[in-house]
Formats: structure tokens, C-alpha cells, sequence
């Protein structure tokens, strides 16, 4: 009988830190139950569940990496999902910058809960409160968590129905950062850069080979080829164009905790994130660490 003595990891998942349903340390614990090695807690403009994450993880036996997920502005392309991995994590001019960020989100959250509650009136249905709200979220209000309070409402059916009826009609433009800022940010905190699932740029090859190559050219540090919303056939396709551009490859599941059919570890089609990613990504850190104690 053939042993498989693999190990596995997933470098993108989200805790209520930013738009998850779990704390870190139940992140971190769940991750323990599906036998993973490491994880990156990557919440979405904030570095809130890092500490918690890393105790969490001393405590279970897993390596939790530092990381953070930044909505980016390119081109013409809005909300791209820039990661970052192993940084400064509390600098304190990145937290004064996220900070910034998460002050207009809350904003831009509280209106879209307005104009949710404007749609529940027509609809013949109480107004959902803030509070109720704020019960699902930590550090960052999001959308899944007003979509969470109308689920608890039974207002919807699930949180994808609470998208599709509520939160994708009545959204509000968010605030990005700027590609090239938010690269070179991750690379002074001593972090690497990387594109979180491409495809959600583009599925036309030629224009996302453009585009990564020059993202490359303006200190991309990797891809993730392995996730939830690429196809084989186009991991493969960016597995193959980073090795041709020399970036390093990632994967990770964009686990939220309130998405139907997505589990923890693995990708599209069930596929697991090997342990085998973590050695060039871990070589690039300590590079570029020793880069900026040269300066």
C-alpha cells in the first residue's frame, strides 16, 4: 500500500478579523481538524487576527504565516486582490494606512446597510440594525456580515441569496489602493507580493499574461495558481507563466466560513495545497529581509 506522507497547507483564508465567520483561533483549530500544516490568515485590509492566529497556532501545533489581502486598483480593474506574506506586520505606518481604509469601509458598510434596509421596506420588512450587524463582525464590518443578519432575519435563504437580492444591488464603490503603492509597501515591510486568483482579472489568456508579466516588472513576488475560481486547465496555464517569469507560486482556498461547498485545504475540483510551495516562498522572505538590513 502507498503511504502519502504529504503535507498540506492554505495560504489564503479569512477570519472575522475582516469578512469571515470564524475568530483566528477557530480558524486555526478547524485548520488542525482538516490536517494542515500552515495557514495564512489573509483578512482583508487588516492585520487584526495575526497575533491571535500565531498563539492559536503554538498552541495547535500549526505554523500560522503573517499575511494580509489588499484590495487594488489597476488599470482599469477594480477590487484585484493583492496578498501579502511574512511582512513587518506592525509597522506602524502600514497600520496608520490600514486603519485609514477600514475608517472608509466602515462607512461605506453602514450606507450600504441604509440602502439594504431601504430595499426591506419596500419589501414589506423591519430594518435590519446596526448592532445586529456588528454581532458577526470584530475588527471590520463587512457585507457577509449584514448578509449573515439576514439570514439570522430570515429575510434570504442563504448568504449567496443575500448577495443576489440585497448586497449587489444597493453596493458602494470601495476605496483601493494603487498597484504599484501596494507593492512596494508589502516589499519595504519586508513581505513578498502576490496576485490572489488571477482569473478574477481576466479569463482571456493573452491579456492576463500582459498583465502578470507587467505586475512582474513592477516587483510582483508570485501567483496563486492553486485556488477556487481557476479551472485545471488554468492553474496550469499560471503555474506554467510563473515558472517562465520566475514567480513564485501559492495556493490557497479563500475560505470565509459561510461559502457553500468550500472547504478549508482544498480548490476547485478538491484539489490539495502542498507543503512543497512554502520552501521558495520562505527562501524570497529571507532574500528580501536581508535585502533591507543591507540598505
Amino acid at each position: 500500500m502507498k503511504i502519502d506522507n504529504r503535507s498540506f497547507i492554505d495560504l489564503h483564508i479569512h477570519s472575522n478579523c475582516s469578512d469571515g465567520a470564524f475568530s483566528p483561533t477557530e480558524l486555526v483549530r478547524r485548520a488542525s481538524t482538516e490536517g494542515l500544516v500552515t495557514v495564512a490568515i489573509a483578512d482583508h485590509d487588516s492585520v487584526a487576527g495575526i497575533a491571535e492566529g500565531i498563539r492559536a497556532g503554538l498552541t495547535c501545533g500549526i505554523e500560522v504565516l503573517p499575511a494580509v489581502e489588499l484590495s487594488v486598483q489597476f488599470r482599469s480593474w477594480q477590487d484585484v486582490h493583492l496578498l501579502g506574506y511574512g511582512m513587518d506586520w506592525s509597522d506602524a505606518g502600514f497600520l496608520d494606512k490600514l486603519n485609514g481604509f477600514r475608517e472608509r469601509r466602515e462607512r461605506r458598510n453602514v450606507e450600504i446597510l441604509e440602502r439594504v434596509n431601504n430595499m426591506l421596506a419596500e419589501d414589506g420588512h423591519e430594518a435590519v440594525a446596526l448592532s445586529e450587524v456588528l454581532a458577526f463582525a470584530r475588527d471590520a464590518l463587512g457585507r457577509p456580515h449584514i448578509a449573515r443578519a439576514l439570514l439570522e432575519r430570515g429575510y434570504v435563504s442563504n448568504i449567496e441569496d443575500a448577495f443576489r437580492r440585497y448586497l449587489v444591488p444597493c453596493n458602494v464603490p470601495k476605496c483601493y489602493w494603487p498597484m504599484q503603492d501596494a507593492i512596494q509597501e508589502i516589499r519595504r515591510l519586508g513581505g513578498v507580493a502576490v496576485l490572489a486568483h488571477p482569473t478574477t482579472i481576466s479569463n482571456d489568456r493573452q491579456e492576463l499574461r500582459d498583465v502578470v508579466t507587467e505586475l512582474a516588472e513592477s516587483g510582483l513576488d508570485g501567483v496563486e495558481a492553486f485556488n477556487n475560481l481557476a479551472q485545471q486547465d488554468e492553474m496550469e496555464f499560471l503555474r506554467r507563466l510563473a515558472d517562465e517569469l520566475g514567480l513564485l507560486v501559492t495556493g490557497g482556498s479563500d475560505y470565509h466560513g459561510i461559502e457553500e461547498g468550500l472547504q478549508m485545504g482544498r480548490g476547485r475540483g478538491g484539489i490539495r495545497f502542498s507543503d512543497t510551495l512554502l520552501a521558495p516562498l520562505r527562501k524570497r522572505l529571507s532574500v528580501r529581509k536581508n535585502q533591507l538590513l543591507s540598505l
